[in-house]
């Protein structure tokens, strides 16, 4: 996988290094990684950054226990690699943490979750052609070897880094309806009406899916009074007549968009693709 994906509108980016093992460097023994962003995300500022890295033990080492159960501190460290006033590669840290994992989790491997909202908001407002990092993971007592799998691993390209950049953008606030009425529930309207509704897929149990979590999906409720908000008027004028078997005008979706879903496949795959007809957009009389 590679390129970027952008999910539900700029409200979620995913950024995925290039695979072009000719672009890629080291930095003082470290593979540097090469996030790329497009310049219409660019344009946005950064809500939140998280960068995600698949841990794993590259082999146990002598004379170690092979206990699952024994549990080892992992100091993980996130550096930026630019260049000083000299134009020499220079590496500026932004993260410096550790976490307990237990050895069962990194003899499958395990996926940790690192904030870089500071080095990808940094970027965001100079940025440069690439955004190359580099990560050091390692035991704090140095008991094992782990590795971070790379993108010029032909083995492992379903388990390479990736970031997940949450965007503030004020332009998809603006109101993109010609027609209809939006309501709350609060709202004392008893006529067709868009209202809010928040799914969550983590609640479905749908934890194949890695974003969006939550997405605004919307639906139409309400009364449908005569040439209310009608698109076919011809609906009601059929229901007075009541011919047999004919029904009334109803509120339903007027207009309707897509989002694009990031998910995992049978094989583990992080595959993305856009789904139609997800979120209400208007509603109407029809």
């Amino acid at each position: 996988m590679r390129g970027d994906v952008c999910v539900d509108g700029d409200s979620y980016h995913y950024s995925f290094p290039s695979t072009d093992t000719r672009r890629h460097s080291h930095f003082k023994g470290l593979k540097v990684i090469n996030f790329r962003f497009s310049n219409k995300v660019l344009q946005n500022e950064v809500d939140e950054a998280v960068l995600n890295i698949h841990l794993q033990e590259l082999e146990p080492r002598q004379n170690t226990t092979s206990d699952p159960d024994e549990y080892f501190t992992v100091t993980f460290q996130v550096n930026r690699v630019t260049r000083n006033s000299q134009g020499n590669k220079a590496s500026v840290p932004y993260t410096d943490n550790s976490v307990k994992m237990s050895r069962r989790d990194l003899k499958v491997g395990k996926w940790l979750k690192i904030n870089v909202t500071n080095m990808v908001a940094e970027f965001f407002r100079l940025p440069r052609e690439n955004l190359a990092i580099v990560v050091r993971v390692q035991d704090s007592k140095n008991r094992m070897s782990l590795v971070v799998p790379h993108p010029t691993s032909e083995l492992n390209n379903d388990l390479i880094p990736y970031i997940e950049v949450s965007l503030r953008d004020n332009s998809h606030k603006r109101t993109r309806r010609t027609i209809g009425m939006d309501c709350t529930e609060n709202t004392k309207e008893v006529r067709c009406c868009r209202y809010p509704l928040v799914v969550n897929f983590e609640e479905f149990g749908w934890d194949w899916i890695i974003a969006p979590k939550l997405y605004d999906a919307n639906y139409c409720s309400g009364e449908c009074p005569f040439s209310f908000l009608q698109k076919f008027p011809h609906t009601h004028i059929v229901h007075l007549a009541a011919p047999q078997g004919s029904g009334g005008p109803c509120c339903a979706p007027r207009r309707m968009s897509s989002i694009t879903m990031l998910y995992f496949n049978h094989d583990l795959e992080i595959i993305y693709g856009s789904i139609p007809g997800m979120v209400v957009e208007s509603c109407g009389c029809s």
